[in-house]
């Protein structure tokens, strides 16, 4: 498979990307360490406000048309209002929320709840208050993500509701594409700190983004490392610190408006918990941290988030994360144990942790927005991980040991190890499924067109490509496309061992890393262009399907977007939006 499969689409994506102000925060050296820590003195924060208005009168305006803000916040402020007087928002206001609309994760038919575990039983206190404050999703839950001019069923959430601004103390966010602008309008600026986690591949784009949102004292910046091999700061991440909870939100979205629905022409998902604040006498011990949480703290660190708010997570009670595993795709190369943790290799770790491994045949629909150069390789690397390999597995057929020239391996052991190949690969083309629109999918489709849909002619034309797995992806929703990246792994013999992975990672070698001989040690080594992070979430439910991919061992716990089964290509192509 091509390791520059995604550079094309990345190269696109970042100039739409800078067609928005892309803003950050300063992260300047002498500011005071910020944390997920209640901040609820009104007096203290009164004083640092004033003190730091005091300072901003007496720094140098900032010059317009600067390339990352250049921005005049108070200017922006009033004009925002102003256009907000003429004209009535894309956005209607939320609907009310009630237990009955807004159901968790897992929350399912009382017939069934006997037979299943404690933790999905008790997901019925993740019920919402009536306004919308506090911690809601105790249990953990998984969201499409709301759009104009669609009815809501209690499956979807609007960005507002899940940034609970009014006592919003910290944002921590991630994404690729940015719009600020829009994206300040949703925060409390005055009151809440925000850091963004961002892409800049050198030091001097990174310098350059510090010096222009110098003014906005709330605002810091991360920059995650681009060295090397790393293209693509893709994660999408969300940490938001709450007077009495933390919600952890891992969406399929970036932070511009179409990915949220504003514009009723795309689709994402998101998966969202929120953990409650522990009382000051107490903290989670990292010995007794979820797989979930050390995870996720692991992945924090490697991004280079500030020390001060990854110690703050430890002030939050982790417990109900216990059935979930957080899974990422750390950019670099990783040798030994450090690469378990990430990549396909962490994926196969996580699934093992929940104890969802099996050698029992899998049955997996990949929807993805990006498809990158496919081969027998990739899909075997992905498809094993599911089962819970650790990614040895193919990377020995690839790369067999070497023998003695008085230890010749047997000819019964090569044929064995052919045949083991070939029986896979003919699973595969049969149970491997990715869902991408055709060509004629996007024209008929509300927004018919779609740039942010990714993949390439010269890839599915290629004679390795495995174009029988392909599947028309089409929206539930009529009109809508798909930004999602989901994996529904199905196990028919065994419903309740099914799972699915939300997160940012598209259906690519990019994504999810490839494990190969490093030249020196002569050791495996894991390879990753790109930063990447997501959930697994398990089924937990024991409904038999009808053994064509309906997907129902999900139903109640993961909004299935896409109409299942999906349509072979047949003689239909994909869409490639380079070529329109």
């Amino acid at each position: 498979m091509a390791s520059s499969d995604d550079d094309e689409d990345l190269k696109r994506a970042i100039a739409l990307s800078l067609q928005h102000p892309t803003t950050g925060g300063a992260g300047q050296t002498g500011r005071d360490a910020i944390s997920l820590d209640s901040d609820s003195d009104t007096e203290n924060r009164s004083a640092r406000t004033a003190s730091s208005a005091e300072a901003t009168q007496k720094r140098p305006a900032p010059r317009a048309g600067l390339g990352l803000s250049g921005l005049d916040r108070k200017q922006m402020e009033q004009e925002r209002l102003g256009r907000k007087r003429k004209a009535p928002s894309i956005s209607p206001p939320p609907a009310r929320r009630t237990v009955a609309a807004d159901p968790p994760v897992a929350s399912i038919p009382a017939k069934e709840t006997a037979a299943t575990p404690l933790r999905v039983a008790v997901a019925s206190r993740a019920s919402s208050r009536s306004d919308g404050m506090g911690p809601v999703f105790l249990a953990g839950t998984v969201k499409k993500t709301w759009s104009f001019g669609h009815e809501r069923k209690g499956d979807d959430i609007k960005l507002e509701e899940l940034l609970q601004k009014d006592d919003l103390n910290l944002a921590v966010l991630s994404s690729f594409q940015w719009d600020i602008d829009w994206l300040l309008a949703k925060i409390n600026t005055r009151s809440t700190h925000i850091t963004l986690i961002m892409q800049a591949k050198d030091q001097a784009t990174q310098q350059q983004y510090r010096r222009e949102t110098a003014e906005m004292s709330n605002l810091r910046l991360c920059f995650p490392s681009m060295e090397g091999q790393i293209s693509c700061m893709h994660s999408k991440l969300m940490l938001l610190s709450h007077p009495h909870h933390l919600r952890v939100a891992v969406p399929t979205a970036n932070l511009v408006s179409y990915d949220w629905g504003e514009t009723g022409i795309m689709e994402n998902m998101v998966f969202l918990i929120d953990l409650p604040r522990l009382t000051e006498d107490q903290r989670t011990s990292k010995d007794h941290l979820t797989f979930f949480g050390t995870e996720l703290i692991y992945f924090l660190k490697a991004m280079g988030l500030e020390q001060s708010i990854i110690d703050s997570m430890y002030n939050f009670d982790f417990t109900a994360t216990e059935d979930f595993a957080f899974v990422h795709n750390i950019g670099g190369a990783h040798f030994g144990r450090s690469s378990q943790h990430t990549g396909y290799l962490g994926l196969g770790r996580a699934v093992k942790e929940l104890g969802l491994a099996t050698d029992k045949n899998l049955h997996i629909h990949f929807v993805t927005s990006s498809v990158g150069s496919l081969n027998d390789e990739f899909l075997a690397m992905l498809y094993l991980a599911a089962q819970g390999d650790d990614g040895l597995t193919e990377y020995s057929w690839r790369n067999p040991p070497v023998v003695s020239r008085k230890k010749k391996t047997s000819q019964e052991d090569l044929e064995t190890k052919s045949g083991l190949r070939e029986q896979l690969r003919s699973h595969l083309r049969r149970n491997f499924q990715v869902y991408y629109p055709t060509h004629d999918t996007v024209k008929e489709s509300t927004a018919r067109s779609a740039g942010t849909i990714w993949f390439q002619s010269k890839w599915y034309n290629s004679p390795t490509f495995p174009r029988e797995i392909l599947r028309d992806c089409k929206s539930v929703r009529p009109g809508m496309l798909m930004h999602n990246k989901l994996l529904f792994v199905r196990r028919e013999a065994d419903p309740c061992k099914s799972w699915a992975y939300i997160g940012s990672a598209n259906c690519s070698e990019s994504a999810w890393g490839k494990l190969s001989k490093d030249r020196a040690t002569k050791e495996p080594k894991l390879n990753c262009r790109n930063w990447e992070c997501g959930v697994v979430v398990p089924a937990r439910r024991n409904v038999p399907g009808s053994g064509k991919g309906d997907l129902k061992e999900f139903e109640g716990i993961i909004p299935v977007p896409m109409q299942v089964p999906g349509d072979a290509y047949g003689d239909k192509k994909p869409w490639y939006y380079s070529e329109q």
